[in-house]
Parts: C-alpha cells; sequence; structure tokens
C-alpha cells in the first residue's frame, strides 16, 4: 500500500490499477469490454501488416460493409476475419462473467466464426494450430509477477513460433484430406501480441483480461530487458485512453436516462449496443435482439426521435 501511495499520479502501474479498479465497479464495464475487444483486434491486424480502424470494424458489425479489405484478395495475403476470430477465441473461455456475456453479445451480431471460415479458411489453417500453442504457453505460471517475466516469455513465444514444425502451418486437413501449402515468411508476431492481455491477468496486473492491451512492437527490441521498458510506457498510454474512454462512455449512459419509454421497452438495451457498435442495421439488431425486422427497425426509430446514444441530436426525420 505504502508503494502505492509514493507512486507518481502518472505512474503506468498505477494508471492500469486505476482502470481495473473502476472496471470492476462500473455499470458500463460491458460496454467498455465490447469495445476494447475492437481496439485489440485493430491492433493486432496493424502488428499483421492489415491496417484497420475500429471504426472498420463497427462497420461490419453493424451490418454495413463485409470484412475491412475482404476485397484485395491476394493483396492482402492476411485475411481480418481470421485475425479478428483469433482475438476474439483468445479468451472466449474467460471465468470473467462480464466478459463471456461480451463476448456473446458480440457474436449474436457477427459470428466470428463463421466469417473467419468464410474469409480466412487459409489463414486459420497456417495460423490456428500454433496459436494454440501460444495460448498454451502464455498460459503457464511466471516465476514472478512483473513485465521482466513477461518479456522474457514474448522471447521464448517467439522463438518457438521461429522453430515451429512444418505440420504446424502447413499442413491442412479438410473432410479427411490433407496436402502441403507454401511456407508463409509474414512476420507472427501478432499471433504473441493476442496472448499478452492474458499474459497481463496471468501474471496479476488485472483482475480480467483486458482486450486493448495489445503491447507488443511491430519488430521485437534486443532484449527482454528493453521490451519490459517498451510494456511500461505502453502500459501508460493504453491505460490512459481507456480511462478517459471509460468516463466517455459513461457520460454516454447516463444521458439514456432520458430516452422516454416503458420499463419492458429493449430501448435502452439497443442504446447501449449503439455506444460500442454505432448505426446498427436492422438486420443487426434483430439478430441482437431477436426481435424481427419490422421490430428492429420500430426500436431503431424509437432512438432516432429521441437522442442518439452519444449525446448528439438527431437529425429531424424526412
Amino acid at each position: 500500500m505504502t508503494e502505492l501511495a509514493n507512486r507518481r499520479p502518472d505512474d503506468p502501474m498505477l494508471l492500469l490499477g486505476r482502470l481495473d479498479g473502476r472496471l470492476r465497479h462500473s455499470t458500463c464495464s460491458d460496454i467498455f469490454l465490447a469495445r476494447s475487444r475492437l481496439h485489440g483486434a485493430a491492433a493486432l491486424a496493424g502488428l499483421a501488416g492489415v491496417s484497420i480502424a475500429v471504426r472498420d470494424l463497427q462497420d461490419w458489425i453493424a451490418g454495413r460493409s463485409p470484412p475491412p479489405r475482404a476485397s484485395e484478395g491476394l493483396n492482402d495475403p492476411i485475411s481480418v476475419a481470421s485475425i479478428f476470430h483469433i482475438a476474439l477465441s483468445s479468451d472466449e473461455d474467460a471465468r470473467d462473467p462480464i466478459g463471456r456475456a461480451t463476448l456473446k453479445a458480440l457474436r449474436t451480431v457477427l459470428d466470428d466464426r463463421a466469417e473467419a471460415e468464410r474469409y480466412g479458411r487459409d489463414d486459420l489453417a497456417h495460423f490456428g494450430p500454433l496459436w494454440r500453442q501460444v495460448k498454451a504457453a502464455a498460459d503457464a505460471p511466471f516465476p514472478s509477477p512483473d513485465l521482466r517475466s513477461i518479456a522474457e516469455r514474448v522471447f521464448a513465444l517467439a522463438e518457438m513460433t521461429e522453430q515451429a514444425p512444418g505440420s504446424a502451418s502447413d499442413v491442412v486437413a479438410i473432410d479427411g484430406r490433407s496436402w502441403e501449402l507454401p511456407t508463409r515468411s509474414r512476420d507472427r508476431n501478432w499471433l504473441i501480441a493476442t496472448a499478452l492481455p492474458r499474459m497481463l491477468y496471468r501474471a496479476g496486473f488485472t483482475t480480467r483480461a483486458i482486450p486493448s492491451l495489445v503491447l507488443l512492437p511491430k519488430f521485437l527490441p534486443p532484449s527482454p530487458a528493453v521490451l519490459a521498458e517498451l510494456f511500461m510506457e505502453e502500459i501508460g498510454r493504453l491505460s490512459t485512453t481507456g480511462l478517459r474512454e471509460l468516463t466517455t462512455i459513461e457520460q454516454s449512459v447516463d444521458r439514456l436516462a432520458h430516452l422516454d419509454v416503458t420499463r419492458r421497452s429493449r430501448t435502452p438495451i439497443l442504446a447501449r449496443l449503439q455506444i460500442a457498435y454505432p448505426d446498427l442495421r436492422p438486420a443487426a439488431v434483430a439478430k441482437l435482439l431477436g426481435v424481427t425486422p419490422q421490430g428492429a427497425r420500430k426500436l431503431l426509430a424509437s432512438i432516432r426521435n429521441g437522442e442518439k446514444p452519444d449525446g448528439r441530436p438527431t437529425a429531424p426525420s424526412r
């Protein structure tokens, strides 16, 4: 306790503890974690060389577009759909009930497994088995609960991915058939990065996996000591951003109290979802809330006729 009291207000670990503590007590943790998954997936895609924005993922989930960069074909050798699937699967067995509920809600709108099979089957064949090895290694106990131990684990995982046998990435079996795929030279740090939020949780830095805490740089530095310093910088930056975003989300949810609805109305639920996934289309709303397309349109209209979840006035209907 004395050590924490002596830390500067901008100390990265103090900021991370503050974010984790607020998430444990905030009524908006589900919305924050939903958006945190999008931030984490966008960061992973950037590490994989397929830069996208969080808004691109929101457009996909809301039903406004196919997976970002899906039309680029051979110019985009890693599918964003497969990266998003692996990002979500990295904590699908989380013990945190809020995390599980958030993941279930997201998959009600967007089935990442089906999308990955459609857009990124070859990527799953290449990277799926290797990712499972990374995940298993990340769950192993740490010799000491510090960033240096996590950095050393990352270097060990990097060596493992470099030495992965051909069967881990080059052979795929479908319906009993198997064949060899050409070796990919693309950097695999993004696979290791999927495990960073989980490692921070396993090491005791957080009480749940926070998906946006993707700390890895695109290229590893020369030593675990240097990487631990980079981790500290990223933790400070991402925690500051997370605290600011959580405040914004809480303010947006507070505005929902002004919605003029009955107690049984699903409009407040939809309004919360639109904070995480803005401008949901009727088809996505129908899936998420289990209503008819007509009912989804009515719910969306009930929000448009009042106030948007982000607090901005709604333009008059034409």
